[in-house]
């Protein structure tokens, strides 16, 4: 006879695959719904440690790393150092100059830019011209150079220019821009994801949640790839910032003895006093028009005063008189 033990044993194993048989069609009914949910919950769950904004966000090595390990960026042949060998630097270069001959180095200037593949991104020019020829031309330059050729390009303005200053920095972005890479590729291949379920999805709802986040992680590749290819650019092409002011006569680059120095100082205060003598005599030149204009008016309201006080005398003369006329009839009257 068998034990009780053994009978409910056997009635739990039938009643489990009555339920599992019965819930099989309802369970094959909702494959699609699941799986978008589940597709959901991975897209928001892969994308809360990121900003669409955010360029560099924390743990970038082991983002690279698991991006290498699951095939998310091409070794190429450099194998697994392909990053650490092709770095990703952001060159700038701030260059003051003086020269004697403004316009021949601005040509020179603009010759050699484009001799070295680069061009011109931004120029600012001052002529300098006023009443009084004191202030010397000047102009601001932003040129872009090839990476590669942004030395040869320095030697060259050095060479034709004296330069006063020279500030150059270097930014390593190559994190960043792995970690931009690795996490475009986690978008695509969500992308692609999304187009499978898209495919597959079977109601309203399903296709309206799973193309509104379709469309986020397409403008957030498209922001992505715009911000890799402004990196790419910046990498690409060096700043140089060039600021030129005219002189006439250049900066000692060598240390001056103290006898030079006193030298240079005297005679660049006699240039000053020839140079503010000239700047006045051109500056009464320049205002005679002025200068004749307010004569005329001074001397015709000198005239007029002098009239007002020539009349107000002969009013004072006439007056006195008629009172010394009266005084007398008056007194000659008395004593008769």
């Amino acid at each position: 006879m068998m034990r009780k033990d053994s009978w409910k044993a056997v009635l739990t194993i039938l009643v489990t695959g009555i339920l599992m048989t019965g819930c099989g069609g309802s369970a094959s009914s909702k494959n699609a719904t699941a799986s978008a949910e589940t597709a959901m919950e991975v897209a928001y769950d892969t994308s809360a440690s990121y900003d669409s904004g955010d360029i560099y966000s924390g743990g970038t090595v082991e983002a690279a790393a698991e991006a290498k390990e699951n095939g998310g960026y091409d070794e190429g042949e450099g194998g697994t150092e392909g990053y650490n060998t092709q770095r990703k630097l952001i060159k700038n270069v701030n260059l003051q100059v003086e020269t004697e001959t403004f316009d021949e180095l601005l040509a020179t200037v603009e010759e050699k830019t484009q001799k070295a593949g680069g061009y011109i991104e931004q120029s600012y020019t001052y002529n300098g011209s006023n009443y009084y020829g004191g202030d010397r031309r000047n102009a601001s330059l932003t040129i872009r150079i090839p990476a590669e050729r942004l030395n040869d390009f320095l030697s060259s303005v050095s060479e034709v220019s004296n330069v006063i200053s020279r500030n150059e920095s270097v930014t390593d972005v190559t994190l960043q821009y792995v970690d931009l890479e690795s996490h475009k590729k986690a978008l695509q291949a969500e992308q692609d994801r999304l187009l499978e379920l898209l495919e597959k999805a079977e109601t309203i709802e399903d296709i309206i949640s799973l193309e509104s986040r379709f469309s986020e992680v397409r403008y957030q590749i498209e922001s992505m790839e715009s911000q890799l290819r402004t990196m790419d650019n910046q990498v690409s092409y060096s700043t140089v910032e060039l600021y030129i002011d005219e002189v006439e006569k250049l900066t000692p680059v060598k240390e001056q003895t103290t006898w030079q120095k006193i030298s240079v100082g005297f005679i660049k205060s006699l240039n000053n006093i020839e140079n503010g003598l000239v700047n006045f005599g051109i500056g009464v030149i320049i205002s005679l028009p002025y200068l004749v204009l307010w004569a005329v008016v001074i001397l015709i309201l000198g005239g007029f005063c002098l009239l007002i006080i020539k009349v107000n005398q002969k009013r004072v003369e006439r007056a006195m008189e008629k009172a010394e006329k009266e005084y007398k009839e008056q007194k000659t009257e008395k004593e008769e």
